[in-house]
């Protein structure tokens, strides 16, 4: 007995073809900060895989792609989740960088009790880490860091293709590499208000161990908020400068998990 192709045979291959291409891109997405949050709905972010998914089909190079519903499709896909992960969160890695210095610069001015909620994640923030999310996010976009993004996550699809790579010891130790160097941004744009608020909190010290009667807390917050505004105001263009680097070194970064790097 014959039965009849109706032609649904190629569309199901093709379908499969863009859903196993979106995984990839799905993954760097939900990890990304500018697009994972809480802020944009699950929806939107499936439908923008689909879409970069659409662009990799005509703009990468054919693969071979495993059945489906095999064991190398399994392997495959947690291969395609894990390298979009790894893309995505080396940009949650450095936006994190502005929330570790904010904090040491806002438990120092005494600051601390100062949160809201991030509308991102949903979880309470500092005030002063906000703003200096903010601040980075701003900087994100208005260098173009968001396209060169999005740029190297399709180009991973040339360099790596689908189904056939799967992060290794080097790219592991990379990323663990890159959380240290932000560690050490982090603490290098905290220290100059920290230096400087620390000094104050000396002098304050200083001056209600030689006068007794003089009220420490009434003079030591006001000091150390005025001293640490003032500090901010004058290390902003070292800060901006420093989230330069920062992001610089993150798309280098991403370019390496990409196989540009290599």
């Amino acid at each position: 007995m014959t039965i009849a192709d109706f032609g649904f045979g190629p569309l199901e291959a093709q379908l499969w073809q863009v859903l196993f291409l979106s995984i990839r891109c799905g993954a760097a997405l939900l990890a990304a900060p500018m697009i994972g949050g809480n802020a944009i709905p699950p929806q939107l972010r499936a439908l923008l895989a689909l879409v970069f998914a659409m662009f990799v089909v005509h703009w990468a190079p054919p693969v071979s792609i495993p059945a489906m519903l095999s064991f190398a499709a399994v392997l495959a896909i947690i291969q395609e989740m894990v390298i979009g992960a790894a893309l995505g969160f080396v940009l949650q890695v450095a936006f994190a960088v502005p929330l570790i210095a904010a904090e040491q610069i806002a438990g120092t001015m005494g600051l601390a009790i100062a949160t809201s909620i991030d509308p991102a994640s949903g979880a309470q923030s500092g005030a002063l880490g906000s703003y200096f999310g903010l601040v980075l996010t701003l900087l994100f976009y208005a260098i173009g860091a968001h396209l060169l993004w999005f740029e190297l996550l399709i180009e991973s699809y040339r360099v790596l293709p689908a189904g056939s790579f799967a992060v290794g010891h080097g790219e592991a130790r990379a990323i663990v590499e890159f959380a240290g160097f932000c560690f050490v941004t982090a603490a290098a744009i905290a220290f100059p208000v920290v230096l400087v608020l620390l000094t104050v909190q000396v002098v304050t010290g200083t001056i209600s161990r030689s006068a007794p009667a003089l009220n420490l807390f009434a003079l030591g917050l006001p000091a150390g908020v005025l001293a640490g505004i003032s500090a901010l105001i004058i290390v902003m263009p070292i800060v901006i400068g420093q989230f330069t680097d920062l992001l610089s070194a993150t798309i280098d970064q991403v370019a390496f998990l990409a196989g540009h790097g290599r």
